[in-house]
């Protein structure tokens, strides 16, 4: 299924509409279901876990193959009109590949009357096959509002044993909406090797410095169902720091600023 996955990079998804109206995506959305049909056969697969998040203007997507720990993530602006919605994704990555040029696709959303929406690729190329792509989408998450609500690009991040800091060569994104997060960052290590991490999940403020994540999916096996309390700092509206302390005593110490991208 790698030109399946590619295709989820490229976000060129076709849905049916039956609204007049511009659908209103801001949410936070989980895939129920996917659904492949070449023709002569109908193959459902249920191992892609996949969780989206729609801003007032920016959209985040993660996703992991529950079989072998594969995962891509891509993020951009969006804009909606009564013809649907317009992704202008700026960067995606996936597995040892990522790409920062920046596409726009075209996207006819039908809405659930549950809040979750369908989406229909009705021609795509799936292992040289021409096939039809259903997914399913529910809406997840509760009302809390938090100052971290929003897409976040890190500007820098290191590793701190002792006296020793270990600057890392990555680009990471990270969005936060609805009590749930997701982080996607593409890796770079002394080799010039390349390597895509996503992981997603719950999380909640503990107090004004520490919020608690939760993450229920991701491609590092270390971290999927696990919790951590990670120190925050915020410095204004627009950048925050986090501190993550290991369990070997190391930390980690990331900077994000909020992302801000001319439509």
């Amino acid at each position: 299924m790698k030109n399946l996955k590619f295709c989820f990079i490229a976000l060129i998804i076709s849905c049916n509409s039956t609204s007049n109206k511009p659908p209103h995506m801001q949410g936070t959305y989980m895939l129920t279901s996917q659904t492949v049909n070449n023709g002569q056969t109908k193959t459902n697969y249920n191992q892609i876990k996949q969780l989206k998040i729609y801003t007032d203007k920016y959209v985040m997507y993660t996703q992991v193959d529950a079989n072998d720990s594969t995962s891509l993530f891509g993020v951009g602006s969006f804009t909606s009109d009564t013809g649907g919605v317009t992704e202008n994704i700026i960067y995606t990555s996936s597995n040892s590949t990522f790409d920062s040029t920046g596409k726009s696709y075209k996207l006819l959303i039908t809405k659930t009357v549950s809040g979750g929406y369908n989406q229909v690729i009705p021609e795509i190329v799936i292992d040289s096959t021409k096939s039809k792509l259903t997914e399913v989408y529910e809406r997840v998450g509760n009302s809390q509002k938090t100052p971290l609500d929003g897409v976040w690009k890190q500007t820098k991040s290191y590793n701190l044993k002792g006296a020793d800091t270990t600057w890392y060569k990555r680009a990471e994104y990270k969005a936060f909406n609805d009590g749930y997060f997701m982080f996607g960052l593409t890796d770079k290590d002394s080799t010039g090797k390349i390597t895509t991490g996503i992981g997603f999940g719950t999380f909640s403020m503990q107090g004004e410095n520490q919020m608690k994540e939760t993450d229920l999916n991701s491609s590092y096996a270390v971290i999927a169902g696990q919790s951590f309390i990670i120190d925050i700092k915020l410095n204004g509206n627009d950048n925050y720091e986090q501190t993550v302390t290991n369990s070997d005593s190391t930390k980690t110490v990331e900077f994000y600023e909020r992302l801000k991208l001319t439509e």
